[in-house]
């Protein structure tokens, strides 16, 4: 059972991490930013998806890259890639059974929009629970993995990193949050297109970890709910 009894502030990751990679939301997300370059930089798709990646190892978000090289506008940017469907994403009734058992505050912390996250998280029936949504607009379009969003989400919400824990599906981004002080889970997911991603920087899968990584799990919701129940043994 993972002693979680210090943790007063719960920060979730929102894509891939509140709802499993296998629901297929990032992929439209994925070709949304890939025709964005295409059509705006005038490229070839091959061209665009390519520097897409390039973009998104080098800069942590493609978005900073084109923000940096290309005089992006970042609004008009988020509001296009996530123009998505998500008909398809249904209320996740032991999710919010499980984020409501759990003492103390609830942030979502994402890359993406706030939009986005009320989009998402209203979809899984989850959106409630949260005190506020971090996004990459509060951040300074700052992007995890990077130390400064992780500071700045921390000192806004006068939270001590070390009564906090932070649930990631990518491994790198939990490095600035093991550093700061905060407990860190890596959410694993199993879904055939995180074949294409970039490795150091595609969600997790089985058998992924790393040091700076103090629990994992491939179930989000049971592991909410063992967390909350050994905060209460220990309470």
């Amino acid at each position: 059972m993972p002693d979680l009894s210090h943790v007063e502030n719960w920060v979730f990751d929102l894509d891939n991490t509140l709802y499993g990679a296998e629901q297929q939301l990032f992929p439209q997300i994925d070709a949304r930013m890939t025709a964005f370059i295409r059509d705006r930089l005038a490229m070839d798709h091959d061209g665009a998806r390519r520097l897409q990646k390039d973009y998104y190892v080098a800069y942590g978000t493609t978005m900073s890259g084109l923000m940096d090289l290309h005089d992006i506008c970042p609004d008009e940017f988020l509001e296009f890639v996530h123009d998505i469907d998500i008909a398809h994403l249904k209320e996740n009734h032991g999710l919010n059974e499980a984020l409501t058992a759990l003492p103390g505050r609830k942030f979502i912390f994402t890359n993406g929009s706030v939009k986005h996250a009320e989009n998402v998280a209203g979809a899984l029936g989850v959106l409630h629970q949260f005190d506020e949504i971090f996004d990459i607009k509060a951040a300074g379009y700052a992007p995890k993995p990077k130390r400064e969003p992780y500071e700045k989400f921390l000192s806004s919400h006068h939270i001590d990193p070390c009564s906090a824990v932070m649930f990631e599906d990518i491994v790198q981004n939990l490095e600035a949050p093991h550093a700061l002080g905060m407990t860190t889970v890596l959410v694993l997911s199993d879904a055939a297109w995180l074949d294409d991603e970039p490795h150091d920087k595609r969600p997790a899968r089985r058998g992924d970890t790393a040091a700076h990584v103090h629990h994992v799990t491939d179930d989000l919701t049971a592991f909410l709910n063992v967390a909350s129940k050994a905060q209460a043994i220990a309470s």
